[in-house]
């Protein structure tokens, strides 16, 4: 007996039906309906929770330690915090860039000199003792960790099959396309969606509104313990939701997030 392979529904593969490269918010539909899918989710709650109320941006540094080569994508908050952070964590930071191009040393670079270098208004393609490179290039560097904190849709249909980094962690709010998910997962590289990378922001924004509430203020230790806690939990979470369904990180996230929005919907009743 014969089965055809092409009709069978591979839950670790984003799916890709429609256009190859979607905008942000097409893109954050399909992911939801894909999440939401994997749950078999009440309609009456998809189409409640479907429909955005609001809009978040936030950012978080990575933490990580095993000594690999990192190329990050952007030189604002996000991307110079991470590259100090994967430096302190004893990566070897090859790569950073800004919108107008980038810095590469096989040796690594040194954060202080690109901070210096940001602070004085240099491009980073001219931050001295370096080779300058493209945006595009960057991307597709052979080392071990990429981090694109820059913009959306940066990893596309169109250069994700030479992307040569076995992890991607996005600093960036929607750096990778649909398509280029799809093919991260073929070839097995795990990919640290945004919704769980760069939640660190959002979540000192709660702390801070804790704060206020109770007019009892911590320091930063309490600040940066009490995150990394959150950001770990969170990361367990997501891990072990993508190892019993067997879905990315991504699907696994968004499934997640769903299924605790959808458990309150249901609770508290539906309203228009």
């Amino acid at each position: 007996m014969t089965c055809d392979k092409s009709e069978t529904a591979n839950p670790l593969r984003p799916s890709q039906t429609g256009s190859a490269d979607l905008g942000p918010y097409e893109t954050a539909l399909r992911q939801f309906d894909d999440a939401a899918e994997a749950l078999d989710l009440d309609d009456d709650i998809r189409a409640v929770l479907r429909v955005a109320k609001r809009e978040l941006v936030v950012n978080f540094p990575v933490e990580m330690d095993d000594g690999a080569t990192v190329a990050v994508q952007g030189a604002g908050n996000v991307g110079l915090g991470a590259v100090r952070m994967f430096h302190d964590d004893g990566f070897r930071v090859v790569a950073v860039s800004d919108s107008r191009g980038g810095a590469y040393r096989e040796s690594g670079l040194d954060p202080d000199a690109v901070e210096r270098h940001r602070a004085e208004g240099g491009p980073m393609a001219e931050l001295p003792g370096t080779d300058p490179l493209t945006n595009g290039e960057l991307l597709e560097l052979p080392v071990d960790v990429l981090a694109p904190s820059a913009i959306e849709g940066q990893l596309t249909s169109e250069n994700a099959s030479r992307v040569k980094a076995s992890l991607i962690v996005e600093g960036a709010n929607g750096p990778t396309t649909p398509a280029a998910d799809a093919e991260f997962a073929d070839r097995d590289i795990t990919v640290v969606p945004d919704i769980l990378a760069n939640a660190g922001g959002v979540t000192v924004s709660y702390f801070e509104w804790v704060q206020d509430l109770q007019q009892f203020f911590w320091t930063e230790a309490e600040i940066t313990d009490r995150l990394g806690r959150q950001i770990r939990h969170a990361y367990e979470a997501v891990s072990a939701t993508a190892e019993r369904h067997d879905v990315t990180l991504r699907r696994a996230a968004h499934m997640l997030a769903i299924s605790r929005v959808a458990e309150a919907t249901s609770l508290r009743g539906i309203y228009p």
